[in-house]
């Protein structure tokens, strides 16, 4: 469980000496991601690898962290690489498996019961390939690794996309797919497109009702939901210094929403205060001595706009509390604007549902600070008007709130306190009333509120705030209350206001716990057995995927022509589908049943062009499947945003799909496509988009020439026998080439383990 020191000071040393090594190449200041980038590069890196803007590039991270949906499916690959251990520290997390519904004691019960086959494989896996064991009930990853593993300066990569939480301890923590982590648990490197660089300069002090959270909400106002791909954020200026390590890790947190591949701070006293207060003295030993490699250079700082591709100035002085959605993370609103927003748009006031915690605002602070206000409702006598969740985030979180009374004071609101896990915010709440799919809104500490995802219900709107406002919104019950102006009518009838909150940063006595949850694995688990059931509904062991048979690809058929946002919620379900993450086969009924078909605008029902009829897009693409028939996916703008989700990639490829063409990709999932054998296109001319018909049949005329840099010419030929030829550009490298001829990276992996 413990951090290891020695491998930190390993990092550190190796550094100083590459930092150095960078200057004299790129002979400018370098920024801090810069910095942790270069001290990362995969040996023997020729020097182009220092150019900003260059194509991909080949990374040592330092550890891995999964989380128990996606590392089902990671560990199942893991397993066909043939290797005995891990190559790097990694860790599991039982974190999403745990659906929210009666209270901790019961649902975590619940989930012992339903999902003890799942925690039991991976268990199992864990033991016997030298891998950290986090138990259901332990906490949020995210939460975990702030506590235990994340250290300023380091690399890691995650199944998860939240993984970027880390950066508020000045790693670079990256969500990645499943197959991206079995590369480096393998001992391979981990390939990433060098990064444009995003500035954030944070000038004055958060103050009054103003959080970290209302920072990044802010930041995504600004940049929307794709304005920071292909970006790292980095942030700094005496703003950034100014707040408290848990409360950066909230900003890099949701820096998942705008899209950037993550965020980071430089290291300072917050983070220093953080890692002595949760018992890593000897990281604060260890960065202290490296202090300068783990900050941007003072020069960078003090003339953003020449090292930066982009820079934003915040001043947290005047920065207003905000409240985004709904629908979407980046419709920023400030407090004081929402009451003439909200009455614009038809928004509904009443507030159902404040839920507080998930991997973003789970850490003492924003319990104590949610608490205060509360604490303050109690005392005014005020009954509150919504129901509340809270999902404390590790069971050091639960037990140390516990201790300090803060869940005794939010028991006194009838606060439901869940399990230590993800619940609402990943859709594992099992809401009573959703199924009715009535129009209502509910509030949230979360990081996402896409349609249906917390509830299943497409009418709930969900906005996003800080733990604070969420506590306050929900005592008041009403959408459009401003505690900084408005006043409340206690249970006497008392006109009362609310004051502003206030918390500890971290708690005065010092954290504790009985049983933080995790195991560690044998120290040689070469005679660990690892059974899998045929007939499991829940685990199924992989094939491995064909390879191409280096011809062209003729006569595809349309799948779909998905329409407007289509996220990894639309392509691979969460919620009820959980339960199969492990189970290629039966979680691929879920395969895009949430995208809207551009030619009925319709969810889930597309045209089987062998019977003429409609019917479910899985089950169209089985039939084409059983008849030897490729398939082809077409999508809109910023296609596989969101969750970083293996099987929105794994699916369609088992299910007989040959290429996915679009008009733009989130990063992770296109690299999750390519990893998968899949061809990942995009149109070279974004309005040839409106010229693929319903009926189309497609070939690829100069695959057989598949190569860097050129692009492939795709014929649809459409019904009445008239045809379009387009261009589809790609990013694939010789080696992510390499893959697709293999018929998937894993295929490479091992094949060259068994050589």
């Amino acid at each position: 469980m413990a951090f290891d020191i020695e491998m930190i000071k390993k990092v550190y040393a190796n550094m100083s000496t590459r930092v150095d090594a960078a200057r004299k190449i790129v002979d400018r200041p370098l920024t801090l991601t810069e910095k942790i980038l270069y001290s990362h590069l995969w040996e023997g890196m020729a020097k182009e690898a220092y150019v900003r803007g260059v194509d991909y590039v080949d990374f040592a991270p330092d550890r891995v962290a999964c989380q128990d949906a996606t590392a089902q499916m990671a560990l199942l690959q893991f397993m066909h690489a043939g290797k005995k251990t891990v190559a790097v520290p990694t860790t599991v997390h039982c974190d999403h498996l745990i659906l929210a519904k009666n209270g901790a004691k019961y649902d975590l019960a619940v989930a012992n019961s339903q999902s003890k086959e799942v925690f039991d494989f991976l268990s199992s896996v864990s033991n016997k390939y030298g891998i950290g064991f986090w138990k259901p009930g332990s906490g949020i990853i995210h939460q975990i690794v702030l506590e235990n593993y994340a250290f300023p300066g380091g690399m890691m990569i995650g199944t998860d996309s939240h993984t970027v939480n880390a950066g508020g301890l000045g790693m670079l923590a990256i969500g990645v797919g499943g197959a991206d982590a079995v590369d480096v648990m393998s001992g391979m490197s981990w390939e990433l497109k060098f990064p444009k660089l995003i500035g954030v300069k944070l000038t004055g002090k958060l103050s009054g009702w103003t959080a970290p959270k209302d920072v990044i909400l802010k930041v995504a106002d600004i940049l929307t939901v794709k304005g920071g791909t292909g970006a790292i954020v980095e942030y700094f200026g005496e703003g950034a210094t100014n707040m408290s390590c848990t409360g950066k890790g909230t900003i890099c947190n949701m820096g998942a929403e705008i899209g950037a591949t993550t965020s980071t701070f430089g290291y300072d006293d917050s983070m220093r205060r953080y890692l002595a207060a949760t018992g890593r003295q000897d990281v604060v030993d260890a960065a202290d001595e490296v202090a300068d490699y783990l900050t941007g250079d003072a020069e960078v700082y003090a003339n953003p706009e020449k090292y930066f591709d982009q820079v934003i100035e915040i001043n947290l002085s005047e920065l207003e509390p905000h409240i985004n959605g709904p629908f979407t993370p980046d419709r920023g609103t400030p407090v004081s604007k929402m009451k003439a927003e909200a009455e614009a748009n038809g928004w509904p006031l009443k507030v159902e549902w404040g839920l507080i915690g998930s991997c973003t605002n789970s850490s003492y602070e924003d319990m104590t600070r949610a608490a205060s206000i509360v604490s303050q409702a109690v005392e005014l006598g005020i009954t509150p008007k919504a129901e509340f969740g809270i999902n404390p985030g590790s069971e050091q979180i639960r037990y140390t709130i516990e201790r300090d009374g803060i869940i005794a004071t939010f028991e006194k609101l009838g606060t439901k306190v869940f399990t230590n896990a993800c619940g609402p915010c990943i859709g594992q709440w099992d809401r009573e009333g959703a199924d009715k799919g009535e129009k209502n809104t509910i509030v949230h500490s979360f990081n996402r509120n896409f349609s249906k995802r917390a509830d299943g219900n497409p009418n709930t709107h969900a906005f996003v705030t800080s733990p604070e406002m969420v506590a306050a919104l929900a005592i008041s019950g009403r959408l459009d209350f401003n505690p900084i102006t408005d006043t409340l009518l206690n249970d006497n009838g008392q006109e009362v206001k609310l004051t502003a909150p206030f918390g500890e940063e971290l708690p005065s006595k010092g954290f504790d716990v009985e049983d933080a949850g995790f195991q560690a694995p044998a120290e040689d688990g070469s005679a660990v057995q690892i059974a899998v059931n045929p007939d499991s509904d829940r685990l199924q062991l992989l094939a491995p995927f064909e390879p191409w048979d280096g011809k062209n690809i003729s006569g595809a058929k349309l799948l779909i022509k998905a329409f407007g946002k289509c996220t990894t919620d639309h392509i691979s379900m969460a919620g009820p589908w959980l339960r199969f993450r492990g189970h290629l086969d039966n979680i691929s009924n879920n395969m895009l049943i949430g995208a809207v078909n551009a030619f009925n605008q319709k969810t889930n029902a597309v045209k089987n062009q062998i019977t003429g009829m409609y019917d479910a897009v899985p089950a169209v693409a089985r039939a084409y499947k059983a008849a030897g028939i490729p398939s082809v996916v077409i999508g809109d703008h910023n296609y596989g945003e969101g969750s970083s989700r293996e099987h929105a990639a794994m699916e369609p490829r088992f299910l007989g799909v040959k290429a996915v063409l679009v008009k733009s990709f989130a990063r992770i999932h296109e690299t999750n496509l390519k990893k998968q054998g899949l061809l990942g296109l995009t149109f070279a001319d974004e309005n040839d988009y409106d010229k693929i018909q319903e009926d189309d049949t497609i070939n690829f005329i100069d695959l057989v020439d598949f190569a860097p840099g050129k692009p492939l010419s795709v014929e649809f030929v459409h019904a009445d026998g008239s045809k379009d030829v387009i261009l589809a550009n790609h990013t694939y490298n010789a080696s992510q080439i390499g893959w697709f001829v293999a018929g998937s990276a894993l295929n490479l992996i091992a094949a060259e383990a068994n050589e």
